[in-house]
């Protein structure tokens, strides 16, 4: 019994001695490693600390330059549509200068690169006037995105950088100009980063060779124990940001003891406020994660556009919502599927494939390409597509992203447009053919008529029993005059609605209007209008067609009579000026009355094709003849005339020999009362 209680005695005593020991061991090992622990959480600590406030850099330096390029383009906007003077884009200019004090330089260039509005035109000599970097364009290239070139040393400044980014003016796929920004790349790290992490950290931005092209160091260099480099993504240029901190890794306290019993004490309670901490930290980041995914995934399901991912293989990845509803098929059918795919056309599958070859091969056209796809339900669906590639975060080319449009409602817009396009030439046609027809029976009414009275005279000479040869002779010789002068009218009026040129040679105005008195005289015989011819003597010739602008005239000369029918005898006086206007070497052929004249309401409507106010007329005459005055290059207006009634005044470009006969001059608008 003895012998056997002897060594569970002194097991007894090894264990009490070895806990202990354990204990200690332990307690000690505690003791060593809560520090060096401590140390590491700290360094860790302050390396992600750098991380995140170097992301908010970034993003603080990304969001400035967005938003003074979206305010660029919002000016290249109203440059495009011409709502902005120069003076009012400079002063806009200036106002960004004032308010970004890193932007150093706004000008403004036309399509040929030369400058239209500078912010620092003024300040700099010309020898040192800032020229356009070059930015390269191909003859067709019409791409409205911003384009930022490499940054380059700014004249006469050391180790001063400048970064230009150039915003394209496209027009009507055409382009018109640029904006042109520069910033100061010390102004960028000056102005866009707080100056609380200016002052615990040394940064600095370099290219993607290491060059330096902008440094701060507010707190001093940077001791190279926490540092970050974040990719400065700028349209057609990366940038490196790094961040370099001034502080030290931390180090071990000295008294392990005081520490120990100080780890101790608060041991728990840090412990305690440490996880709170990575609580909340995770918790703000899963939901800012969550937040992100759900916004791109509404933003994605909201899209009209089809998109599509595939892999190396041409698998299918990844597919949205309106990819699925303009093929027909759920996402489940058709993710993970290599090709042949369910919704390519059997008729198009061997440009389906040849197209996919080329797309492997890496030739993918930038323009896109159109391709018919078909529907769950076997409709053909005409589609745009727009290949790029995917890369990752290496840099390394995964896959091809897709872009899918439908433009099924854009052949169907097409097919109306010409439909309608059909419709309209089929209407002009008939319209050209009741032109042609007005005009016939509105112009020959008059030599008709002319032919009428002579026949009529005649008949009535020969009643009487007067019989005068030369009397009859001449009326004779009149009625064939007035007869050929038909058959012009109707060859007249035919070329000149063929939109054919007439024939035109030089003409006197003053014979012209001589040959026409018998014919005004006639007319104003009947209601008793007194005629009052003015003509300057010695007027030069005009190029035109005669017969066209006695048509003119006759027409002016009817509405004036007829506009005077309701005016008391005595002011019944028809005036006819012709003179020649020096200042715009013009013959102006004017027709004066003392008529109604002209409301304001009917003023608008003068012109116009088949309005009247006449209960017999067509509404044909002024538009005729303006339109004939327009022909030879002058113009038809009228005015009112002050002691009553309504002057029409048409001009006709001199004919000079050493001009073009086709010279055309503008003048202002005058009218006349009566239209027909």
């Amino acid at each position: 019994m003895k012998s056997v209680s002897r060594p569970q005695s002194w097991l007894t005593q090894k264990w009490r001695w070895i806990i202990p020991i354990l204990l200690l061991l332990l307690f000690l090992s505690t003791l060593i490693w809560l520090p060096w622990q401590a140390q590491r959480m700290e360094a860790n600590e302050r390396q992600e600390q750098l991380i995140a406030d170097s992301l908010w850099v970034e993003q603080a330096i990304q969001f400035q330059l967005t938003r003074n390029d979206e305010v660029l383009r919002q000016i290249g906007q109203e440059i495009k549509s011409a709502k902005l003077q120069k003076e009012t884009v400079l002063d806009r200019f200036r106002g960004i200068l004032k308010n970004n004090r890193e932007v150093q330089r706004i000008a403004w260039y036309d399509a040929a690169n030369k400058v239209i509005v500078d912010t620092r035109e003024g300040q700099l000599a010309n020898a040192e006037r800032l020229p356009l970097p070059r930015f390269e364009f191909g003859a067709l290239d019409v791409s409205e995105e911003t384009v930022c070139l490499k940054p380059v040393l700014e004249i006469n400044a050391k180790n001063a950088y400048l970064m230009h980014c150039q915003i394209p003016l496209i027009r009507d796929d055409r382009r018109i100009g640029s904006i042109m920004i520069s910033y100061r790349m010390n102004g960028i790290l000056e102005e866009l980063v707080p100056w609380w992490f200016a002052q615990d950290n040394q940064i600095t931005i370099t290219d993607i060779d290491d060059r330096i092209l902008a440094e701060r160091t507010a707190g001093g260099s940077g001791k190279s124990v926490y540092t970050h480099n974040r990719a400065l993504e700028l349209p057609s240029l990366t940038l490196i940001l790094r961040t370099n901190s001034i502080k030290s890794e931390p180090k071990l306290l000295s008294n392990l003891l005081v520490l120990s019993v100080i780890l101790l004490s608060i041991g728990l309670i840090w412990s305690l406020l440490a996880l709170w901490r990575d609580i909340n930290r995770r918790l703000a980041a899963e939901g800012a994660l969550r937040q992100q995914v759900t916004f791109r995934t509404a933003m994605e399901n909201s899209l009209v556009t089809g998109l599509r991912a595939r892999d190396m293989e041409g698998r299918l990845t990844y597919v949205n919502p309106a990819f699925c509803q303009m093929v027909g098929y759920p996402s489940e059918q058709i993710i993970g599927r290599l090709p042949p795919m369910p919704y390519w056309a059997p008729e198009a599958i061997e440009e389906y494939q040849q197209r996919f070859t080329q797309l492997l091969a890496g030739s993918v056209p930038s323009e896109g390409f159109e391709t018919v796809y078909q529907h769950a339900s076997g409709e053909r669906i005409p589609v745009l597509i727009y290949e790029s590639a995917l890369i990752n975060e290496h840099g390394q080319q995964t896959g091809w992203m897709s872009s899918i449009l439908d433009i099924s409602e854009l052949r169907r817009a097409q097919e109306l447009t010409r439909q309608q396009e059909e419709k309209l030439h089929a209407s002009a046609r008939l319209a050209t053919m009741g032109e042609l027809a007005s005009m016939l029976a509105h112009e020959l009414n008059q030599p008709l008529a002319a032919i009428s009275s002579y026949t009529t005279g005649a008949i009535n000479l020969m009643q009487s029993g007067i019989i005068d040869k030369p009397l009859f002779q001449s009326a004779l010789e009149k009625v064939n005059a007035q007869a050929q002068r038909a058959g012009q009218i109707i060859r007249s009026v035919h070329e000149f609605v063929k939109k054919r040129e007439a024939t035109r040679e030089p003409v006197h105005v003053a014979e012209l209007i001589h040959s026409i008195m018998p014919l005004v005289e006639l007319q104003a015989q009947t209601t008793h209008v007194a005629l009052q011819w003015q003509i300057r003597p010695q007027l030069p010739l005009v190029l035109a067609d005669g017969v066209m602008l006695e048509q003119v005239l006759l027409n002016l000369t009817r509405n004036a009579i007829e506009a005077m029918q309701t005016t008391p005898p005595e002011k019944r006086i028809l005036r006819v000026e012709a003179r020649h206007d020096l200042a715009n070497e013009q013959i102006v052929v004017a027709v004066i009355d003392r008529g109604h004249g002209i409301p304001a309401d009917v003023a608008e409507k003068l012109f116009s094709p088949f309005f009247t106010t006449k209960s017999s007329g067509m509404g044909m005459g002024l538009n005729i003849c303006r339109t004939a005055i327009e022909f030879h290059g002058g113009k038809l207006f009228h005015s009112d005339n002050p002691a009553g009634g309504t002057i029409f005044q048409f001009a006709l470009p001199v004919h000079q020999k050493h001009h073009s006969a086709d010279l055309q001059q503008t003048t202002n608008v005058s009218a006349k009362s009566g239209p027909e």
